[in-house]
């Protein structure tokens, strides 16, 4: 069984004399994005926006109070539902009794063969669903007509320097007006009602290390978004636009240069090419008016040749909404070397630990440990692991506490739990905060990685100094899961287990029920409390990883979620990607919407 390995991305993607099999096909797929999207342009050039059904329902205005009120809002307005990410919703018509009666309401069918990893966010009866190569469709949420559809014109340079598919999580909503993001780092501005452009600003020049692939987040007014790159060492920063007209307010930039708080953690100018790229849609708490974002891994890998914290890598920053001020921050993974990205999603909830009610945040890391700060001051409450992990052996009120020996080096190689890919990697976590669990997609696998001898930064190539290699986790025969986790101690309280990798975020409901989908191509809903699995979707069109969500339409519940296998597993995933059952994935895109009869 060939492994992936990623020997000399410290140079280039290009293929060389000798390079491995795995690497060529990489190129070869680098390669044939750049074609396609000479066509993709083309369609956009010419017709952009194409209404594709006329509609007699009005669009209602998303407001300020709405997006406040989120959380209770018969649609599903942002990306992780509420401003605090919990990804819970409090519909309880579909609920345990039920559930198996859900039938397929309809389904839409795109024809890329890339990731679809985007969250249907839909506001009254429109839904708005992106996909690979930063397409959007506006549908009526009832009946799935196509109301119109839009293709950005991608400049084909930006695919040269895209990381982990070309794929985009989901748009944001504001006022009368659809808010994207694209892999040439635009902020795209569309009319709702018809998908005609209203503004696009661009943030950075496509090609030379830096994408933008999630969805954004409307704070009063504001477009917030950050941008990817870290493979690439491009400075990761985020940035808030005026939601009206486009124009930057403010950016902050996540690795500290000198002469700032937290300079000092940074060898002299590496903090120009630390990466640090915060490429995950954040949170924000109006109580305090805090915005809190996920900051990546920092660049090359290799951490021996940045000696130093690296701030503000894997990292979650409070930041000042109106301004980009930093309020605190906290470190996951200090110094990281094992691309440990702490970008993904902080969910925000009252907890209680230990006879004491916490303003907390909750987030599972890359690293193998879920944390839980206060989310005031940034003090860490706990941290348990949820995965098997051997490099990170300890976290307390201290600090992080690694194993140096399984530190790599060069022409060292060791071998560390979890992999690259993280003991959970983007796909969002969701909680029940009334029973205080929270559901975990999950991925059990170990790696290989050596540092290389370094090479020269160079804007536009691959800036990682080392090679990998995953593998299974020898504590564990399976490759995936989702996991209950009594966020008041850390346990966890049920596990459901595939031999295939899960790479699907989770949906909660007032219903009693946890939703997500497989690698397998099953969408299932379990007991919230149990694990027990109540329904099971049968065979669909492809492996799934799209970002699961619920709604109500005339006071119908449905839920909604992509089919369509990517995303990084199937590139970077050495042996799991080389399992025969995972090799056998199909590709392709399709909406799936259910509902009960």
């Amino acid at each position: 069984m060939t492994a992936f390995r990623v020997v000399g991305l410290a140079r280039s993607f290009a293929p060389k004399e000798g390079q491995a099999q795995e690497e060529k096909m990489f190129s070869a797929w680098i390669r044939s994005l750049v074609l396609r999207s000479s066509l993709y342009a083309v369609t956009a050039a010419l017709l952009p926006a194409v209404a594709l059904s006329a509609s007699a329902t009005t669009y209602p205005s998303v407001t300020d109070a709405r997006l406040l009120g989120a959380s209770q809002d018969d649609g599903w307005l942002m990306y992780r539902r509420d401003y605090a990410s919990t990804g819970y919703a409090p519909f309880d018509q579909i609920n345990t009794g039920n559930v198996a009666q859900l039938k397929l309401a309809f389904d839409l069918k795109d024809d890329l063969t890339q990731g679809y990893e985007g969250a249907p966010v839909v506001n009254g009866d429109w839904m708005f669903v992106t996909t690979p190569m930063d397409r959007v469709y506006a549908l009526d949420a009832a009946t799935g007509a196509v109301r119109w559809k839009y293709v950005h014109p991608v400049d084909k340079k930006a695919l040269k320097t895209v990381c982990c598919d070309v794929v985009n999580r989901g748009v944001a909503l504001y006022d009368d007006k659809v808010y994207v993001e694209t892999l040439d780092n635009d902020v795209v501005a569309l009319d709702a009602r018809t998908g005609k452009l209203k503004w696009r600003k661009q943030l950075y020049a496509p090609g030379v290390g830096y994408f933008m692939t999630s969805a954004p987040l409307i704070v009063k007014g504001k477009v917030i978004v950050g941008t990817g790159g870290g493979e690439y060492g491009a400075r990761g920063f985020i940035t808030a636009l005026d939601a009206a007209s486009g124009k930057i307010l403010w950016q902050f930039h996540t690795t500290a240069a000198p002469g700032t708080p937290g300079g000092d953690t940074w060898p002299a100018g590496a903090y120009k090419t630390g990466g640090g790229n915060p490429w995950i849609t954040g949170s924000y708490d109006p109580e305090t008016d805090t915005l809190f974002w996920g900051v990546g891994n920092p660049g090359p890998w290799l951490a021996t040749l940045r000696p130093g914290a690296n701030l503000y890598t894997d990292s979650v920053v409070a930041l000042d909404p109106n301004t980009g001020r930093l309020r605190w921050y906290y470190q996951w993974t200090p110094n990281d070397t094992w691309d440990y990205d702490g970008s993904n999603e902080s969910v925000l909830l009252d907890l209680n630990y230990q006879g004491k009610v916490y303003k907390a945040l909750v987030h599972a890391d890359r690293n193998g440990y879920l944390y839980a700060l206060d989310r005031t001051n940034g003090k860490l409450i706990y941290a348990a692991p949820f995965v098997h992990a051997t490099s990170i052996v300890g976290v307390d009120e201290k600090g992080v506490t690694d194993d140096p020996a399984l530190r790599p080096a060069v022409d060292k190689k060791v071998f560390t739990c979890p992999s690259f890919l993280g003991g959970k990697n983007w796909w969002p976590i969701s909680v029940d905060p009334h029973a205080g669990l929270a559901y975990i997609p999950t991925l059990h696998a170990c790696m290989d990685i050596a540092g290389v001898q370094p090479v020269a930064y160079k804007a536009g190539l691959a800036f990682l100094n080392e090679t990998f290699e995953v593998k299974h986790d020898p504590a564990d025969n399976h490759w995936g899961s989702v996991q209950a986790i009594d966020l008041a101690t850390g346990k966890q309280v049920w596990q459901h287990e595939t031999d295939l990798p899960w790479n699907d975020g989770t949906l909660t409901t007032a219903g009693g029920l946890v939703f997500s989908g497989g690698a397998d191509r099953h969408f299932y809903a379990f007991d919230a409390k149990s694990g027990k699995m109540l329904w099971d979707s049968g065979e669909l069109a492809s492996g799934i990883i799209g970002v699961p969500t619920t709604y109500r339409v005339k006071g119908k519940q449905y839920v909604a979620f992509w089919a369509g296998w990517g995303g990084a597993s199937p590139i970077w995933g050495g042996v799991m990607a080389n399992d025969p059952a995972v090799k056998a994935i199909p590709t392709g895109g399709r909406l799936y919407v259910y509902a009960l009869p």
